[in-house]
């Protein structure tokens, strides 16, 4: 049976500290495997972050990566994230040319999967969109087909939904 890489997401609870960071990648590249995203932010309590990785990798490989990062300094915890545990978004931002025989086809983008104008100048807009992966892949290939200029994606965030 041939093995199943899959993206794959791990919470990393740490210390607040430099070179946390570092170490975190360091674990995956020293084994060789490519981070897809990465977020990072403080958290209520400013001396701890939390990051969300995603990589692909299979079960095995995942539960191995995790038992290394626990064993880092810093690294408070380290786990697994699951759906339906977990929701995933990510958020993209892009820059399409306004031109009068598109503006409805971006309109109708935009009310159908909940985006915004974030900002309008003569010619062009900056739209903004939140989903899971495949919404934003499926959003980007109709931007695409607007004429995008440029855009700009987060890394995967993700959070346990509350235990019953």
């Amino acid at each position: 049976m041939p093995v199943q890489f899959k993206e794959r997401a791990i919470s990393v609870t740490v210390n607040n500290r430099p070179d946390v960071l570092a170490r975190i990648a360091g674990t995956f590249s020293a084994r060789g495997f490519n981070i897809e995203s990465i977020s990072a932010n403080i958290t209520r309590n400013p001396a701890i972050t939390k990051i969300i990785i995603t990589t692909l990798t299979t079960p095995d490989t995942i539960t191995k990566v995790i038992k290394q990062l626990n064993r880092l300094v810093d690294v408070l915890e380290a786990k697994r994230l699951r759906r339906p545990h977990a929701v995933c978004r990510e958020m993209i931002l892009a820059r399409v040319p306004l031109s009068k025989e598109k503006q409805a086809a971006i309109r109708e983008l935009l009310d159908t999967h909940g985006g915004k104008t974030v900002s309008l100048e003569p010619g062009f807009a900056v739209l903004e969109f939140t989903g899971d992966k495949e919404e934003l892949e499926e959003i980007l290939t109709r931007l695409e087909t607007l004429g995008m200029e440029d855009f700009s994606r987060t890394g995967v965030i993700a959070l346990e939904r509350a235990k019953p």
